[in-house]
């Protein structure tokens, strides 16, 4: 259970030692990309800004323009800062992104093993192209049942 400890028997049973040196800083490689072709990540992008553009397009109100325009800084944010996270200490960085001929060529190698490219690029784009195709499915609903 627990007890009240008094600053006197804190003082009784404390033992003050000394502070552990300092190690010295090793610089290290870093890796900060994912290693995937620039490629892929267009196609992301693009298949979200699509959404964006589809939606607005569909959905033309006067009043959504400047969510919308948040929406699509949001998302052009979301891949641009994270380039910009891969290009910081350039001392420490690897090397570039995988080129695409290279990635179709010998796949990439995860956490659980190597994957071919048409995988790779699969599980990438998965999510983006659903999202796309869902703002197309929404777009066509509204345009029928309007």
């Amino acid at each position: 259970m627990s007890k009240l400890l008094t600053p006197e028997i804190v003082q009784q049973k404390a033992r003050i030692v000394d502070a552990p040196e300092a190690e010295a800083h090793v610089p290290t490689n870093v890796d900060r990309n994912f290693e995937l072709p620039k490629t892929l990540y267009g196609a992301t992008i693009a298949c979200y800004l699509g959404f964006v553009a589809i939606t607005a397009m569909a959905f033309g109100n006067p009043a959504l323009i400047i969510p919308m325009v948040i929406i699509a800084l949001i998302v052009a944010a979301g891949f641009v800062v994270p380039g910009i996270w891969t290009q910081l200490k350039p001392e420490t960085k690897k090397a570039h992104s995988m080129g695409l001929d290279h990635f179709v060529g010998k796949g990439i190698m995860t956490n659980t093993g190597p994957l071919k490219a048409r995988d790779a690029a699969t599980q990438v784009l998965i999510l983006p192209v659903l999202v796309l195709l869902w703002g197309v499915a929404v777009v066509t609903i509204a345009a029928l049942a309007g």
